[in-house]
């Protein structure tokens, strides 16, 4: 026998300008005008450029659903269409001080390879060794590094090129791209990069390049231990001094000659910055920016196409599918310049309830006066879901008087104190951070000796939080700070 049970479920549904207004929302400013310019691609209805004075513009109809096939036989109420809002000429602009145009910088990349090219091209080699000078620099990593066997790449100018070699024509050449600038680029090993840019020092007078390269080439493995006693031993210095003038000499130099990228492309970027805070005699003045995204209106030319179909006497289904498919353009144009207004005024709203949570910061960028501070509080400061804090902050950036910073960066877990006071976890990095700058480079505090001083100082830490702490501040163990 069936039986029939009833549940009941609580489920909400998002209609399309909620969505609409969600994705908006987490779209930095950087991007934004991407994501408008897509729209007016998309949407006949939208385009650029400000409003005429005395033009007509429209009103929203107070439908909130898109027309449906089935409704196209119902009479089109479009008066509604036809009246005067303020859709006409809508801007994205904050109201800025200055209302100049400005030149936004555009991010300039070169090819390391094409660098590599170039230089190569002036070698004078004929097309044979051209060839194989141009398979070496396709094998160079983004970071400047070779890291295949030279055996490979001679395989590979047999089989794709034709060209039969041997590894010591290879090496022959190899030598010669690494003469190349940037200094060090081409090197098989991190060993070989910094001898090779110790080569250029090398007048044959320096004792620093000297003792330098005897490290590298004798002690390579106690050089990135740190075991200093080893290698005034290995050497047979009496002078700790050569050591040291040394080890300082090869720690400037430049692990990465090819770049950090993986890619090869050495990239000079530009942050734009969601927000601009001021500090005017003690007054903080926040403004969004929101410089690059276009004006904003509805065609003109589609309001006569209403205008038309309203006079007409003789309304044929044509025409009034015409107006229809006109109709559901002109709700989603509205809907869009709508989503685009509350995300500015969400992004004000969260971004002035952060500024008077870390008012004390803001003053004067002082990082010790950052309260600890979790998205829950913002949320309740502006009657808010945590999603949609989340969403502001998680990929947004203000421009301060002291420095650009991502809106995470104000946001950090509390640590309670002997007095049980609650702090920000960035004040405690902030001393973690002093307290390694000011100790003994001879004998560098441990992590247990860094908690000892903390608990001191009146800060209830355990030792792996000093040691995550310290990991994120991209400070080394004790043993790899040591100096002589």
């Amino acid at each position: 026998m069936q039986k029939l049970g009833l549940t009941q479920s609580l489920q909400q549904k998002l209609s399309p300008q909620q969505i609409q207004f969600i994705k908006l929302l987490q779209v930095p400013t950087a991007e934004l005008e991407n994501r408008i310019e897509e729209e007016l691609e998309l949407n006949p209805v939208l385009e650029e450029g400000e409003s005429e004075d005395g033009e007509d513009d429209f009103q929203e109809s107070g439908e909130d659903e898109v027309e449906t096939p089935e409704s196209k036989e119902e009479d089109i109420d479009i008066k509604d269409y036809l009246q005067d809002d303020d859709y006409s000429g809508y801007k994205t602009h904050n109201d800025m001080d200055d209302d100049d145009d400005r030149e936004m910088p555009m991010p300039t990349s070169s090819s390391l390879q094409e660098t590599l090219l170039t230089q190569l091209g002036f070698l004078g080699l004929d097309d044979r060794r051209l060839t194989i000078g141009k398979q070496l620099i396709g094998s160079i990593e983004g970071d400047g590094y070779i890291r295949r066997d030279l055996e490979a790449i001679v395989n590979d100018l047999a089989f794709s090129q034709g060209i039969e070699t041997t590894i010591e024509e290879v090496e022959e050449l190899l030598a010669r791209i690494q003469a190349f600038d940037p200094a060090g680029i081409a090197a098989r090993n991190l060993q070989e990069c910094l001898l090779l840019q110790l080569e250029r020092m090398d007048y044959g007078q320096d004792v620093d390049v000297i003792v330098a390269k005897r490290i590298l080439n004798e002690c390579y493995e106690e050089f990135t231990k740190k075991h200093y006693s080893k290698i005034l031993k290995k050497l047979d210095l009496d002078d700790e001094d050569f050591i040291k003038d040394a080890i300082e000499l090869i720690v400037r130099l430049n692990p990465k000659p090819g770049g950090e990228t993986s890619s090869g492309l050495v990239k000079n970027q530009y942050v734009i910055p969601d927000f601009i805070l001021t500090n005017n005699n003690g007054k903080l003045e926040l403004a969004l920016n929101s410089r690059n995204a276009p004006e904003l209106r509805i065609s003109r030319s589609y309001s006569e196409m209403f205008r038309a179909y309203d006079k007409s006497d003789k309304k044929d289904k044509k025409l009034k599918e015409a107006v229809t498919f006109v109709k559901q353009k002109l709700d989603a144009a509205k809907w869009f310049i709508d989503a685009i207004r509350q995300r500015q005024i969400t992004l004000l709203k969260t971004m002035r309830a952060i500024v008077d949570f870390q008012y004390d910061y803001f003053q004067e960028g002082d990082e010790t006066k950052l309260k600890p501070m979790i998205l829950k509080d913002i949320a309740q400061i502006i009657n808010m879901d945590i999603s949609t804090v989340s969403r502001v902050a998680s990929s947004k950036t203000v421009q301060t008087d002291f420095g650009v910073y991502p809106l995470k960066y104000f946001f950090s877990e509390g640590i309670s104190t002997n007095t049980g006071e609650e702090v920000s976890s960035r004040e405690v990095k902030q001393i973690i951070k002093d307290l390694i700058d000011q100790e003994d480079k001879a004998k560098p505090y441990s992590d247990d000796k860094l908690e000892d001083l903390l608990k001191a100082k009146g800060y209830n830490i355990a030792r792996r939080t000093v040691a995550k702490y310290r990991e994120q501040l991209n400070i080394p163990v004790a043993r790899l700070r040591k100096e002589l």
